[in-house]
């Protein structure tokens, strides 16, 4: 069972227990707005979508690492993220990841901070090379969320996708083994420089 870490948060894998939480969570209608197919429409549709991600989270060839992510100090969930095994290869494997959030808990940094932890487990512990994600250009705050991560922009696409009534921009961005290994040594640097005491060799 995975579970991981941050200041704020714990981010974990899904318990039985979590089936009410899960199934809120995917029908919010403003949670889901960039998200809406896979937003769920019924009860049944939600019971059915987490009995599968249970069951694959047992298996051992796991292809949805999504996790849980709740608060700390009260428990309370404020959403999903993780990464779907796209393929497998002799370098390590290729993903496709995501993340959605209640609105309570937009624009508090809790999403780069999860997200962040996420890619530190990919690829330090679950042998993935490339992470790849994207969303609606107009979806600035996911797009932010991509850039605080150190990931790189692949692509901008003009008119890709209709969503709610229009047709809309889309960008991608990736991130690689060695590009993670680079964020994550600056990432040290930079709080070596600004908290020196706490990394001092005696």
């Amino acid at each position: 069972m995975i579970q991981l870490e941050t200041e704020r948060l714990i981010l974990r894998d899904y318990r039985p227990e979590d089936q009410e939480d899960y199934i809120r969570l995917k029908s919010d209608p403003e949670t889901m707005y960039y998200l809406q197919d896979i937003r769920f429409h019924s009860r049944w549709e939600g019971e059915k979508d987490f009995a599968k991600v249970l069951a694959d989270a047992a298996s051992s060839e796991r292809r949805f690492v999504f996790l849980r992510a709740e608060r700390k100090d009260t428990g309370e969930q404020l959403g999903s993220v993780g990464y779907t095994v796209e393929s497998r290869t002799p370098l390590g494997k290729l993903v496709g990841a995501g993340y959605f959030y209640l609105p309570k808990f937009w624009g508090q940094g809790y999403g780069s901070e999860a997200f962040w932890r996420v890619l530190e487990f990919a690829f330090l512990e679950d042998d993935v090379y490339r992470v790849t994600t994207g969303c609606l250009q107009e979806n600035k705050g996911s797009e932010r969320v991509m850039q605080k991560c150190g990931m790189k922009k692949e692509a901008e696409r003009p008119c890709w996708e209709w969503h709610d009534g229009a047709m809309k921009a889309r960008v991608e961005y990736r991130l690689l083994r060695q590009e993670f290994q680079l964020e994550a040594e600056k990432r040290r640097n930079m709080a070596v420089s600004e908290h020196p005491a706490v990394f001092r060799q005696y």
